[in-house]
């Protein structure tokens, strides 16, 4: 039993219980997966008919936007269990064969690496898909090469905050508990 006042227990109590209002926000984010597929699928029955006639270029150039969309997908599957796990409740599924390994041990400091490792790898992708499209279509519609240098910077900045994360992760690590 708790030698805290009735009032401070209740609210603790009930600030304790707010976690649930981020529920919704899980929601959402599985409709945001849903729409994914969706988007995945439209792309996939795009460029399938078109196979055949596709040059290398172009075919990779549609695989590569099929796996920014799996990458991106696999962003928010990470974001809706790990968040929910870590913020909301445990999820009560068993330890059945198909739980990924790393459910339930992804600590905050794990997910913003995680984050961060699948930001830089959709950043670098679309800065790949736009460099081998260069030349290759409608000038009209080439990005400038300001877009490049600003894409460029961006994606850099994307790398560096993952190495900094990491760096200060790792220090953090490194010092003694107080």
């Amino acid at each position: 039993m708790s030698d805290k006042p009735g009032i401070e227990a209740r609210f603790e109590r009930g600030l304790f219980a707010s976690r649930w209002l981020m529920a919704p926000m899980y929601l959402g984010l599985v409709i945001s997966l849903a729409m994914l597929l969706v988007i995945f699928l439209k792309e996939l029955a795009y460029y399938a008919p078109q196979a055949l006639t596709l040059t290398a270029d172009q075919g990779i150039l549609a695989i590569l936007t099929l796996i920014d969309l799996s990458l991106a997908a696999n962003l928010l599957l990470i974001v809706l269990f790990s968040g929910y796990e870590n913020f909301v409740s445990k999820l009560e599924i068993g330890d059945t064969a198909d739980r990924p390994d790393w459910m339930g041990k992804v600590d905050f400091s794990g997910l913003k690496m995680k984050l961060i490792a699948s930001i830089v790898a959709i950043s670098g992708i679309h800065l790949l898909k736009v460099f081998m499209a260069l030349g290759k279509g409608d000038p009209a519609h080439s990005p400038t090469a300001e877009t490049l240098r600003w894409m460029v910077i961006i994606h850099l900045t994307f790398v560096i905050s993952g190495v900094l994360l990491a760096l200060m992760d790792w220090l953090a690590a490194k010092t003694d508990k107080h």
